[in-house]
Order: structure tokens, then C-alpha cells, then sequence
């Protein structure tokens, strides 16, 4: 219902074959860069703020460029991108650009290593220096370092005083420069170590630099700069002398997948994109274990080095509710329970009247838990059924049985997704009227008056899609009753892990339970939680406790429903409306390997989410619009 915003997907492809072998094997060399593509649109869910991407000869003469990079902005930037590759290689004579050869020695983005990615901004910030691919250059390839990555780090601030410390002077305090420049610096580092080793063995000029490149360990590099990273991260890089490499945080808070063959070496965001880029079974794709790097070195040969020790399992749940594909094997399952696991609490609250309650969803993401809580229904309406019969004083008659048989659970395509808002109506009034006509309805799909209805949806975080559109146009209906139903939990904290909502009052939850505090006169609790979130962030970061959670700690889940409801209903719909939420132990039975439930709980996994907590408090607090 309500789009949010996240950092961001990655795409990466190491050829394993010459140019030669493609271009006989698949009719062109470009097979690399075509798969790039596919997977980056295969992933586009997961970012549509802008896209870039690099590639890497392998095989190129002083003089001539090895290190390709295109980036764009905008939701139609992955296809922009491409097409500026493509609009490279137009003049190009069909008989040449078939020629695998001339094109590893001429044409741009004739490569051995494509990586790709899609930028979700979690910063506020924008503009195309903002967009991955980030690249540092040097005349030595093997100091060029091209990084991008779907990661939020929470103690910039820590690692920016150690650059400097050290003596750097970094242009930009952001953690994708930073952590450029910090990687940078030890790829320098790693390279002048070999460098030392290459000269006491007598090697000197183009010898001295093939056996520098041909001995890069990227583990270290890795080892002696992400230790110093507290966040969320899938950190992809290629340098320019042919080394790859992706490395996932310790706790497994974002996800990646790979695969293999002779052919290839590729790496995902998510499982599908991997599936069907390449036509592979399920369990054809393993995925990066927390700590864990993917290498490749500059021959190709390729190991999974454990750079940092595996924490406890912190897996982001929201991937699974709702970033990732629903196409997944896995993720479909869960969703479908999270919609199962809802029954009970829905069957309150329509009093048992499944005869008059119409099911439905809010379009699109919610589809797949739909089916479960209809699943979750039939499941009762037939245990129903058994009692009804079971019940009877004497053998039924046939009529009697086909009454009973006959009841179903009613669902219906309540709800349509119309339109898209476009950012050009600029004037506030403008946009709250089309806003309110975003979704349009299925007249006549409920019995006015008479029938319950009960929508569902993935989550709801800030209400606004609710009162400016979805509740007014459901109203139309007449239902007796409108129940909305949100497959996740509520949401109460924010995230700093890459998810864009950093603020405490970006959340109708919040917003709900801080209006009860003022209706029952408990003001008080906001000024102790202020007093202690500022002692709390003084003390050392792994100490530091979420002081919010005591916002929430008068009121019952219930009671919090019941006032979102007063805030979130506009003045003109009469329907009464009631809210049902997933139980934090209903999605953890749903989700049982994703356990990384902030959001929901506020146990942050990390000492940087749980000061950034204290500090988003402190900043609404004192009215301030910081994001942390």
C-alpha cells in the first residue's frame, strides 16, 4: 500500500571462458552484459532511484581503457544505462561486432567482469555522484577500485575520525565514500606489500606488476577495513586488475545469493534473479553466509573466505514481508502463512460471520498473503462443517448436507490500483485529490449494509495511503463493517539498516501511542524518555539500550489499533472501521530463520541501531528533521 524506499540491489557476473567461447557457444560475447541486464530488471523491485554499472577487461594494452562505468537517475535508469552502452557499439560494423576478438581489443564494455546496481536512497541525498557504482582510479590496475553495494552503516561518524586520524582527508561524509576510500587505501596498502615481496625476489618492471596482480588477496583488504563497519551490508567491489569480490555483514541482515559453473561465477540480491537469468533449480543457488566473502582472483579462481566471524542470525525479516520477490520458493510460503496465521484474530473481529464477510487485498504486494488467510479460512470453515454434521441427531438428508457443504468463504478483487501520482502536480491540494484516487473499487462486490469487509496488506507504516485513499473509496462500498489487516506486526521503531524510514514519526503506531499518552494524561513518559535517551547515548555503544520501548509499555496492542483508527479515519467515511496486526509470534512462526524484527520490537542487532534509535527520539523530541 504504501511504497517504501530501500537500499538497494546487486548484480555480478565474472566470465570464466573467453570472449570467443560465448560468441560461438551463445552467438555473441555480449552474453555477460545481456545477463547483467537481466538480472538488474529482474531486480528492479528493489531500486528505482537510479542504476549503474561497471565492467573490467582483462586483456588490455597500456593506453587503453580497462575500466568501463555508466550510471544514470530516475526509474527508467537501468534501461538508460544500457542503452548507452549499446549506443556505443551502433556504428560498429555487423562483421566486427561479431568478432570477439576486435572487441576485447576496441569496444567498450568488451569484458571478463560486469557488476551492477540499483540505488534506493535511504540519505535523503540525491544526483548522480550519489549513485553506485562508486570508482577510484590510479595508473597502477591493481589500485583502481570500483565498489557498490546494498548496505546503510550506522557509525560513519566512527570511521570518518579513524580516516582522518590516519591522515586521510575524505571529501564526503557518506559511508559509500568513506568506505571507498577506506577499502582504497588498504588495496594501496596490499598492493605495495606485494610490491616489497615482488622486489626482494628480483622482480622488476611488467614482471614486477604481473606478480602483483597475480597475488592480491582481497582478504585482506577485507579483513583490515570491514571489521570497523557496524550496519547492514552486501559490499561488492572489482578491481582493475581482475579481482572480484562481494562480503556480507556478520549478523546476515542483507541478503545475497551465488552460483557457479564452468561458465560463470554470478551473485544476487535475491535467489529468483539468479534462477531465471541462468534457468536454475532452487537448489542450484547457495547463499553468502554471514562474514562471509565471495572471491575471485584474477584467473578465475574463486573461494568463500570467512573475513569476519558469523554473529548471531539477525536476517532482515522485512525482506521476506515485503522487499524481496514473492517468486521466491521460500518467501511465498512465509507469505502465505503470515496471511494464515491472521485467522484467528480476524475471525474476532468480524464475530465469526464468515457467511457475510467478503476477503480481499490491497493490490499488489499483499497478493500472495491473501491466499494464505483464504487458505486459513477454508481450513475453518471445513473444521466448521465436520462439527455442524457431526452434530446432527440423525442421518442427514441430502438437502441438509448440500446446505452445509455449500458454505464458502467469499473473495472478491475488491480494491484496483489505477494510477500512478505524478511528481509534477505540485500544489498540495492538487495532489491530496489525485492521491485519493490512486486505487479505484469493484462496485457492488460487497452487499452494502450487510457484508464485513476484510482487506489485507503487507504493512502499514504511515497511514497516509489509508486516509488519503484506500478508506475513503472502500467506504463507497457500504460494507457493514471494513476490516484492514497487515501481515506484518505494527511497526514502532525505525530502521538505520537501509529501509527509509529513519524518523520516529514517520509511524501511525508512534503517532497512535503518543496521542494516548496525552489523552490520559501521561505526557510525562515522552519527557523521562527524552531525559533518558540523552543519557544514553553518552554511554559506550555497546552498552546503550533502547530507552523508546517505554513509549509503548502502558498500552496494549489493542489499544493501539483503536486510536490509529481515530487518526487515520478522514471526517466523511461512516463505515466503522477496525485494524488487525500479525502477532510478533505469529510472523516469527511464519519467518522462523529471519529473525532481524526491529522494527517491531526495537531490538536493535547492532550498537549503532540502538543509538540511532535513542537519537531519532531525541530529534523528534525536539522537532527536528535529522535523519540518523
Amino acid at each position: 500500500m504504501e511504497e517504501l524506499k530501500h537500499e538497494c540491489g546487486v548484480a555480478m557476473i565474472r566470465l570464466l571462458k573467453p570472449l570467443e567461447y560465448y560468441q560461438k557457444k551463445y552467438g555473441t560475447w555480449m552474453y555477460g552484459l545481456n545477463k547483467l541486464y537481466l538480472m538488474m530488471e529482474k531486480e528492479h523491485n528493489r531500486g528505482q532511484e537510479g542504476a549503474g554499472m561497471a565492467c573490467v577487461n582483462l586483456d588490455t594494452e597500456p593506453g587503453s581503457e580497462y575500466m568501463f562505468r555508466e550510471r544514470a537517475e530516475g526509474a527508467n535508469a537501468i534501461t538508460e544505462i544500457f542503452g548507452n552502452v549499446h549506443k556505443k557499439l551502433n556504428n560498429v560494423p555487423s562483421e566486427l561486432l561479431s568478432n570477439a576478438d576486435y572487441a576485447k581489443k576496441y569496444l567498450p564494455f568488451a569484458g571478463d567482469i560486469y557488476m551492477g546496481h540499483l540505488r534506493y536512497s535511504t540519505t535523503g541525498k540525491s544526483g548522480l555522484q550519489y549513485v553506485h557504482p562508486f570508482l577510484r582510479r590510479n595508473n597502477w590496475r591493481s589500485k583502481n577500485l570500483c565498489l557498490c553495494g546494498n548496505f546503510n552503516m550506522t557509525n560513519i561518524d566512527e570511521v570518518f575520525e579513524m580516516l582522518t586520524q590516519q591522515g586521510q582527508c575524505p571529501r564526503v561524509l557518506s559511508d559509500s565514500y568513506l568506505m571507498l576510500e577506506h577499502l582504497g587505501h588498504r588495496l594501496d596498502r596490499e598492493t605495495e606489500r606485494i610490491y616489497k615481496e615482488a622486489k626482494e625476489k628480483g622482480y622488476k618492471n611488467k614482471e614486477l606488476t604481473k606478480y602483483i596482480e597475480d597475488n592480491i588477496k582481497v582478504s585482506n583488504v577485507l579483513s583490515t577495513s570491514m571489521k570497523y563497519y557496524d550496519g547492514g551490508y552486501v559490499v561488492c567491489g572489482i578491481t582493475g586488475s581482475g579481482e572480484m569480490f562481494a562480503m556480507r555483514d556478520p549478523k546476515g541482515l542483507r541478503p545475497a545469493f551465488w552460483y557457479q559453473n564452468d561458465e560463470i561465477i554470478a551473485l544476487a540480491s535475491e535467489r529468483p534473479v539468479l534462477q531465471t537469468t541462468f534457468d536454475l533449480e532452487c537448489g542450484d543457488i547457495h547463499e553468502l553466509n554471514p562474514g562471509q566473502a565471495l572471491i575471485v582472483t584474477k584467473n578465475g579462481m574463486f573461494t568463500l573466505e570467512q573475513i569476519l566471524p558469523a554473529a548471531d542470525n539477525r536476517a532482515c525479516a522485512f525482506e521476506r514481508i515485503y522487499f524481496s520477490r514473492g517468486s521466491d520458493r521460500d518467501i511465498y510460503k512465509e507469505r502465505k502463512r503470515l496471511g494464515e496465521n491472521l485467522t484467528g484474530q480476524i475471525l474476532k473481529t468480524v464475530d465469526y460471520d464468515t457467511e457475510n464477510t467478503v476477503f480481499s487485498f490491497i493490490p499488489n504486494t499483499a497478493e500472495v498473503a491473501f491466499y494464505g488467510m483464504l487458505e486459513g479460512f477454508n481450513n475453518y470453515l471445513n473444521q466448521e462443517k465436520i462439527k455442524k454434521i457431526q452434530a446432527l441427531d440423525h442421518k442427514p438428508t441430502a438437502d441438509e448436507l448440500q446446505h452445509i457443504m455449500s458454505q464458502r468463504i467469499r473473495a472478491e478483487k475488491v480494491a484496483w490500483k489505477d494510477i500512478k501520482l505524478r511528481t509534477f502536480i505540485a500544489e498540495g491540494n492538487s495532489r491530496n485529490d489525485l492521491a485519493s484516487h490512486v486505487y479505484d473499487i469493484t462496485y457492488e462486490s460487497v452487499v452494502p449494509y450487510k457484508d464485513n469487509l476484510v482487506i489485507i496488506d503487507d504493512s502499514i507504516v504511515r497511514g497516509t495511503t489509508l486516509r488519503n485513499s484506500i478508506l475513503k473509496i472502500l467506504d463507497r462500498l457500504h460494507p457493514r463493517k471494513i476490516v484492514i489487516v497487515s501481515s506484518s506486526p505494527q511497526i514502532r521503531y525505525p530502521d538505520f539498516y537501509g529501509i527509509d524510514m529513519a524518523r520516529m514519526d514517520d509511524f501511525c503506531v508512534f503517532k497512535a501511542t503518543v496521542e494516548l499518552l496525552k489523552d490520559r494524561g501521561m505526557e510525562n513518559i515522552l519527557d523521562e524518555v527524552y531525559e533518558n535517551c540523552k543519557k544514553e547515548i553518552l554511554k559506550p555503544k555497546e552498552e546503550i539500550q533502547n530507552c523508546v520501548k517505554a513509549i509503548y509499555e502502558p498500552f496494549t496492542v489493542e489499544e493501539i489499533n483503536k486510536k490509529i483508527v481515530e487518526i487515520l479515519c478522514p471526517d466523511n467515511v461512516t463505515t466503522p472501521i477496525k485494524i488487525v496486526y500479525q502477532s510478533i509470534e505469529g510472523m516469527r512462526e511464519a519467518i522462523p530463520n529471519h529473525p532481524g524484527d526491529w522494527y517491531f520490537t526495537g531490538d536493535y542487532p547492532t550498537p549503532g541501531g540502538m543509538k540511532h534509535c535513542n537519537l531519532a527520539y531525541i530529534n523528534y523530541y525536539e522537532n527536528r528533521r535529522e535523519r540518523h
